[in-house]
């Protein structure tokens, strides 16, 4: 009997490594509403970035008293970046796909993979502001995005939203599992991209102009996989060992004038 139960805990999400997080949020009453659905369905972190509002007689209206405990441990960011900078694997959501959002999964096909994924690593689902959703300025943060198959009212609310993921990775389960160790974070990902751009324009590898959406490309290759944050140490490596050759061939050139 132990030992089935042990099996069954590692193959369902690990809801307690699952954070929602909203980002620029307009209305109090909608925090409140993901807050009830996150507590509906097991998840117990409830992360706000930019919110315009926190009157918290409107926030406790919508979450009722069975989210309270959401809204009072509910951490207030004013940077998105540092808002995930602990989060090694970072679920963006649209509703909009096509473009630059070409690759995406639905809710049951992620929550099947955060089964593995949140083995080992915290996980953070990424809301937009309920006008217009996440803009491609956000994206490149995400390792992975996921859009809701509506019929032709396409409109979702955001607890609506937050509910449809939600209920698909309270039910998500595998009957196989596999390692999965624990991947870099966005802080650590981040000093990697940067220093990895830096790089790759000195090189003349992507243009100077715009260099961001070169890197776009790049940052989805590398989502893909899933670094570690040993790997991320080795990708700085190799731009300082570049960085260091590029200098000595120029000083080699200028020597030679």
């Amino acid at each position: 009997m132990e030992k089935k139960k042990r099996r069954t805990a590692a193959t369902r999400v690990r809801l307690e490594k699952v954070a929602v997080v909203l980002f620029r949020p307009r209305l109090p009453e909608n925090i409140g509403a993901v807050a009830r659905a996150a507590c509906n369905m097991g998840l117990s972190r409830l992360v706000v970035v930019q919110p315009q509002d926190l009157d918290r007689q409107r926030l406790a209206m919508m979450a009722t008293g069975a989210a309270g405990h959401l809204l009072d441990r509910m951490e207030v960011h004013d940077d998105l970046a540092a808002a995930l900078a602990p989060f090694p694997y970072i679920v963006g959501t649209t509703a909009r796909v096509g473009g630059v959002r070409l690759e995406y999964a639905t809710p049951r096909e992620m929550a099947a993979r955060l089964v593995d994924v949140s083995q080992h690593n915290e996980v953070a689902l990424l809301f937009g502001p309920e006008n217009f959703g996440l803009t491609n300025e956000e994206l490149p943060f995400c390792h992975a995005l996921v859009h809701i198959p509506t019929a032709e009212c396409s409109s979702l609310n955001l607890a609506q939203a937050v509910m449809v993921l939600a209920y698909e990775i309270f039910t998500a389960a595998s009957d196989k599992t596999r390692f999965v160790p624990r991947l870099a974070n966005s802080r650590e990902l981040e000093s990697m991209y940067a220093m990895l751009q830096e790089t790759l324009v000195r090189i003349n590898f992507i243009s100077h102009q715009n260099p961001e959406h070169w890197m776009f490309n790049v940052r989805r290759l590398f989502a893909h996989h899933g670094l570690r944050a040993r790997e991320a140490q080795v990708i700085k490596g190799i731009c300082r060992q570049i960085d260091w050759y590029a200098g000595k061939r120029l000083e080699g050139k200028e020597g030679k004038k």
